[in-house]
């Protein structure tokens, strides 16, 4: 009996929720990445319908699921390997973060957007000492020498600011009541 394209049978379905997690994390120490394992495990389920028949005759189904996700892994591995000849170093090559999909982008975008409004609405020194922290990356003896501040008052003007921006991001909500940051890109 052939499984069509539209119809997964049930036991076949539960296996997959309850074993997801288990692969894609077995997927994601071997590939470096979340979105590759996720891929790979996702490719195995789709394989998997075409045959799932004769996995349950032998009642191999969860051994026949890892192994399948081990070799995925090992073809992502043989692809960046590929790559690595071409151009890039090894390091980059095993390690390197997929693209963003167009959802992963906007939804990044907009939250940097959200952030960027509700720092704007904070006092002057409290947004300083989170851009000087945070986007400058500067330790606290660095910021507070370019604040012209003490350690100490650089380590409780960033824990309020912090707060404030929390309390302001949590009332946002997805739009948020934030003005736009002056030469914004709407």
């Amino acid at each position: 009996m052939a499984v069509s394209r539209t119809e997964v049978p049930q036991d076949l379905a539960d296996l997959f929720r309850a074993r997801h997690l288990e692969l894609v994390r077995l997927a994601a120490l071997l590939v470096g990445d979340q979105a590759s394992a996720e891929d790979v495990v996702q490719d195995v389920f789709l394989k998997v319908c075409a045959r799932w028949d004769r996995l349950t005759e032998s009642g191999v189904a969860v051994s026949y699921f890892r192994t399948a996700v081990v070799n995925g892994c090992r073809s992502v591995h043989r692809r960046r390997i590929i790559a690595r000849r071409f151009g890039g170093s090894v390091e980059a090559a095993l390690w390197a973060e997929p693209e963003p999909s167009a959802e992963a982008a906007v939804i990044l975008a907009e939250d940097r957007r959200r952030v960027l409004r509700a720092l704007a609405t904070l006092p002057y020194r409290q947004r300083e000492a989170i851009v000087l922290r945070f986007y400058g990356r500067l330790t606290e003896p660095e910021i507070a020498e370019s604040m012209g501040i003490s350690r100490g008052t650089v380590k409780s003007t960033l824990s309020r600011g912090l707060d404030s921006l929390g309390s302001r991001l949590a009332r946002g909500g997805p739009g948020g009541p934030f003005p736009p940051v002056e030469g914004e890109e709407i």
